[in-house]
């Protein structure tokens, strides 16, 4: 089984988080909405019950057009996004600190 980001550990292992959490963690490309479900492990029916308010509130972007298939990828220019890939990043540190005491008390 694969171990769960940080993210997810925190926020818990619904849809809306994996969709959020493989967006951030590949944030440097964009894919069609199906790999979006596919990779984030989310059954498509599902993921487009709260696509269009992820739209709405542009939490995610169309960027191009390949073929009829339209592209997205997290909106890194929305404010709140900022927020939550800095959130993010301080849960990581956070762990990664915590992991290192822990081995310091080990050691």
């Amino acid at each position: 089984m694969e171990e769960q980001s940080v993210f997810m550990r925190t926020f818990g292992d619904y849809p809306l988080i994996r969709v959020l959490n493989f967006l951030i963690y590949s944030r440097d490309f964009d894919y069609p909405i199906t790999e979006i479900a596919k990779n984030a492990q989310v059954n498509f029916q599902t993921l487009k019950k709260f696509w269009p308010q992820l739209e709405q509130d542009r939490v995610v972007i169309s960027t191009r057009k390949m073929g009829g298939t339209i592209l997205y990828k997290i909106n890194e220019n929305n404010p709140v996004v900022k927020k939550i890939i800095e959130l993010n990043t301080f849960l990581c540190w956070q762990y990664a600190e915590a992991l290192e005491k822990e081995q310091e008390i080990i050691a």
